[in-house]
Formats: C-alpha cells, sequence, structure tokens
C-alpha cells in the first residue's frame, strides 16, 4: 500500500512546533540530484500510460452520465452545455494543481511519491499561518474521512445500479419484443426484492475487490470501457435519429430547477479520487499530466454530446436516466446489462482509494503473516458496509408503494417515480 510505504519511511516530523516548513526545502534538497529522481522505471507492479488512461476514463464514467440529459433540461439547452464545459475545465484545472503539487512535494521531500493526505498536510507546513502548520496533520485527515465518504457512496450507488437495472430486464422479459420501432408498456412480471438482488452481487463484488493491484485491475477496466463503449455507441445510435425541432426547448431553465443540474453534474464528475492513485502507481509519472487533460477532453465531450443529444431528442419527456426513454426491445434492453457490467467492474476501482487510505492501518497492528488476512478480512468488511448502506437506502427512499396486486417503480438514478397514467382497474406500469 502506498500509504503504508510512505509512512514507513524516514522523513523530518514538519508538523512539530520546534521544526518550521522553511528548515524543508535544504534538507529535502540535499540527497536530490535532477528532476529526473522522479521517475519511478522499472517496477513491476507500475501501470503503463495506456493502462493509466484506461483506468481515468474508467473511473469517470459511471452511473451520472446517463442522468446528464435530464441535467441539461434543468439548465436549458444552451446553459446546460456551457455550464457542463465550465466545470469540465475547472475540474481538470484542479487536477491539474493537485499534480503539480505532488510532483512538488515529492522533488522537495526526494519522495517517490505522496498520497492525497500527505499532499494537504505538507501544504499547510508550508504555509505562512503557524496555526495551519500545527494543525497540518488534521488537513491530511479530514482529506482521507471526504475521499473515503464519497468513494464508498459511490459503491454505494453501484450496488442499487446493479440491482435495480437486473431486476427491471428480468421483470420485463415477457413484455420485451424484437420491435424496436415503439416503446410499448408492459406489464412488470414480479420477481424477487432488489435487496435480494443485492445479496445476489455481493459476493461476486467482494472477489473482484481481492483483486489488489492497479495493474490487473487494468484488465477490468477495459472490459468496463467495452461494454459500457457498446452501450454508449446503442444509445447514440437511437438519439442522433430524427431530432425534433429544438425551437421550443429554453436556452436557460428557470433558476430553481439549475442547483439540480449542478448536482448532478458534479455526481458525473465523479473520477477527481483516483487522480493521484493512478499517478502515484505509473512507471513514468511525467506522462500523467498529458493523460490527464487527454482523458478529461474526452470525457467532457462525451458528457456535453451526450447531454444535449438526449435532451434534443427526447425534449421535455426527458426521465432520470436517458435508458427510461429507449425502446421496450431486447437490442435497447441488452443496453443496461452491458451498462451494468461496466459499473460492476467501476466497482473496484472506485473502491481502491478508500482500501489504500484504511487497510494499511490495521495491517500496520498486526503481525507480519497475518498480514494478508487482515487485508482481505477488511476488504470483505468494506464491501458489506457498502451493501448494508445500500439496503438501508433502498428501504429508506426506494421502497414499493403498495397499490393493489402491483406497485410503483421508482427509478435508480433520481428516486423519482415513474407511473404512467392510471389504467384501472388493470395498470400498466412503464419500465426502465
Amino acid at each position: 500500500m502506498s500509504t503504508q510505504r510512505l509512512r514507513n519511511e524516514d522523513y523530518p516530523d514538519y508538523s512539530s512546533t520546534d521544526v518550521s516548513p522553511e528548515e524543508s526545502p535544504s534538507e529535502g534538497l540535499n540527497n536530490f540530484s535532477s528532476s529526473g529522481s522522479y521517475q519511478r522505471f522499472g517496477e513491476t507492479s507500475s501501470t503503463t500510460w495506456f493502462q493509466t488512461l484506461i483506468h481515468l476514463l474508467k473511473g469517470n464514467i459511471g452511473t451520472g452520465l446517463l442522468g446528464l440529459p435530464l441535467a441539461v433540461k434543468n439548465a436549458g439547452i444552451l446553459m446546460g452545455p456551457l455550464s457542463l464545459l465550465v466545470i469540465g475545465i475547472v475540474a481538470v484545472h484542479c487536477m491539474g494543481i493537485l499534480v503539480k503539487c505532488a510532483h512538488h512535494f515529492c522533488r522537495r521531500l526526494n519522495k517517490p511519491f505522496v498520497d492525497y493526505g500527505d499532499t494537504v498536510m505538507y501544504g499547510l507546513e508550508s504555509s505562512p499561518s503557524s496555526w495551519l502548520r500545527n494543525h497540518a496533520h488534521w488537513g491530511r485527515h479530514t482529506v482521507d474521512f471526504f475521499l473515503i465518504v464519497t468513494q464508498l457512496g459511490f459503491c454505494c450507488v453501484y450496488f442499487v445500479f446493479l440491482a435495480d437495472n437486473f431486476k427491471q430486464v428480468i421483470e420485463a422479459a415477457n413484455g420485451t419484443t424484437n420491435n424496436c420501432n415503439n416503446n410499448e408498456t408492459v406489464i412488470l412480471t414480479p420477481t424477487m426484492d432488489s435487496r435480494l438482488y443485492m445479496l445476489t452481487f455481493l459476493p461476486f463484488l467482494v472477489l473482484l475487490v481481492f483483486v489488489r493491484n492497479l495493474r490487473v485491475l487494468s484488465i477490468f477496466s477495459l472490459l468496463a470501457n467495452i461494454s459500457m463503449l457498446v452501450s454508449l455507441v446503442m444509445i447514440y445510435q437511437f438519439i442522433v435519429q430524427r431530432i425534433p425541432n429544438p425551437s421550443r426547448l429554453p436556452l436557460v431553465a428557470s433558476w430553481k430547477t439549475y442547483p439540480l443540474f449542478f448536482g448532478t453534474a458534479i455526481f458525473a464528475f465523479e473520477g477527481i479520487g483516483m487522480v493521484l492513485p493512478l499517478e502515484n502507481k505509473m512507471k513514468d509519472p511525467r506522462k500523467f499530466p498529458v493523460i490527464l487533460y487527454v482523458g478529461m477532453a474526452i470525457i467532457t465531450a462525451l458528457y456535453i454530446s451526450l447531454g444535449c443529444l438526449g435532451y434534443l431528442q427526447f425534449g421535455a419527456d426527458i426521465q432520470g436516466s436517458i435508458t427510461l426513454n429507449l425502446p421496450n426491445c431486447w437490442l435497447y434492453q441488452s443496453v443496461k446489462l452491458l451498462y451494468s457490467i461496466g459499473i460492476f467492474f467501476t466497482y473496484a476501482l472506485q473502491f481502491y482509494v478508500p482500501a489504500e487510505i484504511i487497510i494499511p492501518f490495521f495491517v500496520a497492528r498486526v503481525p507480519e503473516h497475518w498480514g494478508l488476512v487482515v487485508d482481505l478480512f477488511v476488504r470483505t468488511m468494506l464491501v458489506c458496509l457498502t451493501w448494508s448502506l445500500a439496503v438501508t437506502d433502498l428501504r429508506i427512499t426506494i421502497r414499493p408503494i403498495k397499490e393493489g396486486p402491483r406497485a410503483e417503480f421508482r427509478c435508480p438514478l433520481t428516486r423519482s417515480t415513474s407511473a404512467p397514467p392510471p389504467r384501472p382497474p388493470d395498470r400498466k406500469t412503464s419500465i426502465c
């Protein structure tokens, strides 16, 4: 673990009041010959530039992408893409600053890499404020806490997404046809509860997170990217056909709905927690800034294009996930399955960040021969934690409201109720 290796190395404790941060450059640079010593060539567990790019793309393309057409609706057909572009530029700029700060402290302290917590702590230690220098360690703890909450939160969303999408496809299987020319409503065939679907995925996700090497995870990331690329191509293939006249769409939506856009857009840019872990594992970290800018340019272009085209195609009828608007045929039902496969493999990538923070804390407190056992046990407990939180959230916000023999269906991304006009006594329910 990078955090464990870093903490095991000897370096001056600049959080102490006895040593000022101004003394650190000379100590750090005495043994530092040139900027080239920052390279990490030859590590067997390091990733190539292509593997890093695959991880970066996969870490940012998740469930939030499917909700961007609705986000554009909440902002307006002009304000939406412009806001996405600004958010993308700000995100890339902040990621670039983060990487530059990490490189600076690596050179300054002659270290091979630093993590998020170290970057914040060293930055605070270099502050002119004595209070910040004395409390620099709280910066590390704060950043680590929010990284854990954010990344495990993504993992919880993935549990819900997987369970809901497989449940929808299975329940609608009897009414799904090969005719993709229209989007007919069907009667859902009740199956087991969504929580049981989550329980079914639990052991497979536990086995997946046992893969601890980013180089090996790149294979799963590549599979996830392929499956999600195929599903996105199918979505694009549908939404670019016969786009209606957009003249009736508002250029700028009401300011009351703009916060909804902002929340969805920020959720979509979910890969910032992976930036330093990916950079730290590269063979040649000097190439990472180029990979970062190229990868984020691709991601921002994808976000803007899907959000705009989805809203242009479906207009005011766009729903919480663009898959809800696709025809009820096997071709487009397979989009859900392919995207779910991609999300399944993405779980391990998002899980990597909190694992790097939490697991070394426990492994360092047991004998070395128990290290692997404790590592795997903590990983299992963390996956079970995300499963339990997802189940709890499902019971609170997605619990079906019974209406006779059938129930309303709530969409996975927005938690909003999706139900067609009432048709008593036998009501049909639209599917995602």
